[in-house]
């Protein structure tokens, strides 16, 4: 029996909800000013929110298996742009400068952060996926794509045209 449009339609709402407020939660935790703990507090939000999508899509939920997913997901993408958020994370230790770094970068990257995850998980469960059968590897453009539209939705800009391929 396939699900009725409107049962999609539901789950889809209920899962942007869980998301959206996750990203609000990141962006906050993004603005503790103390290094790591922002970085804790943000990865304690991802795992809450793969728990709730899990939840929402019927999915078995296994906080080890979702630790490990969440950080090759994020380890896999743009090496080089994601690994300023804990480099900025801790040059909020620098006095003067690090803090005003911190406060600007650490909220973006938190918030586009959780935003792709949420929505590449999304995407899979969707897809008919369980948290067993994702494969980063596979994933990487999409979350990148979705790291940049995070961004760009939080910045209030247009995403930037994708380069044809060729």
């Amino acid at each position: 029996m396939e699900p009725t449009e409107s049962l999609v339609s539901e789950t889809r709402r209920r899962a942007e909800e869980v998301v959206d407020g996750a990203v609000r939660w990141s962006f906050g935790f993004g603005l503790i000013p103390l290094p790591i703990i922002d970085l804790a507090a943000i990865s304690t939000v991802q795992i809450r929110m793969l728990r709730s999508l899990c939840d929402v899509y019927g999915e078995p939920f296994s906080e080890n298996e979702g630790k490990a997913l969440i950080s090759a997901l994020l380890g896999g993408i743009v090496p080089t742009k994601l690994a300023w958020g804990p480099v900025r994370s801790l040059l909020k230790a620098i006095p003067v400068v690090g803090p005003l770094v911190g406060a600007a970068a650490m909220p973006l990257f938190a918030s586009a952060s959780t935003y792709a995850v949420g929505h590449t998980f999304i995407h899979h469960f969707e897809s008919g996926g369980t948290l067993l059968d994702l494969d980063p590897a596979k994933l990487r453009d999409y979350v990148a794509r979705q790291f940049r539209e995070g961004r760009d939705s939080l910045l209030g800009s247009k995403p930037a045209a994708e380069p044809a391929a060729g």
